[in-house]
């Protein structure tokens, strides 16, 4: 684990990454706060791609909590088969409708308790639908932000919650909006797990991570 970076190494950090992607975007297809819910909540151990090839016909007939519940577990299963645990995943798709309907008049809150009331959402899915949805500076820890957040110095820490505090603690706030998906996407494409492409990286002369590589293709 690295040594956290200082004030201005962190703001130099994000001046560049907001100066290459000044308005990063969600990899998740969507087309409402509902359909966003559920991607995020089918994307646990699974890839953004998958999620978003089992989606790409689910959310043409069920962009609402009631049409998810009129298709029923069984039509849910049909199409997201393709996605790890996907038995699981149909039977909270279901439960959260049935639980948006019930409580929330069909309306995804904006409250990450609320959110967090629904089956399947923990808190990583309710701060992406925060984030991404309703724009709060939610900052959703995963695999991606976890090892940048360590390699680098951005923000160190022993767990996802460690991890999450340092961002919200050290990244200056006019950056802390898109800090989730700048780190998101470096560390999916750049600060990759086995071969970090260090010959790439925009912030290489800043980060801690001591076994850096010459991989140049990105």
């Amino acid at each position: 684990m690295a040594k956290q970076l200082d004030y201005p190494t962190i703001r130099e950090i994000f001046s560049r990454f907001q100066a290459s992607e000044p308005e990063p975007k969600g990899e998740l297809d969507h087309v409402n706060a509902f359909t966003l819910v559920v991607a995020v909540a089918l994307s646990a151990q699974a890839t953004d791609k998958g999620v978003n090839k089992a989606t790409a016909e689910l959310f043409k007939i069920a962009d609402t909590p009631e049409k998810m519940l009129a298709l029923g577990e069984d039509g849910v299963i049909e199409h997201i088969k393709t996605i790890g645990l996907f038995r699981n995943k149909a039977k909270n798709v279901i439960k959260l409708s049935q639980r948006l309907v019930e409580h929330f008049d069909s309306e995804v809150p904006c409250s990450r308790a609320a959110l967090e009331s629904l089956p399947g959402v923990g808190r990583k899915t309710a701060n992406v639908v925060l984030n991404m949805w309703w724009r709060h500076p939610a900052q959703a820890v995963d695999t991606h932000i976890f090892r940048l957040g360590n390699r680098s110095g951005i923000a160190p820490g022993k767990t996802v919650d460690h991890v999450e505090r340092a961002i919200e603690d050290h990244v200056p706030a006019d950056f802390q909006l898109h800090a989730h998906h700048w780190m998101i996407l470096h560390g999916r494409y750049i600060c990759v797990a086995r071969k970090p492409k260090c010959g790439a990286c925009i912030i290489r002369d800043l980060c801690q991570y001591e076994e850096k590589t010459d991989v140049k293709t990105v």
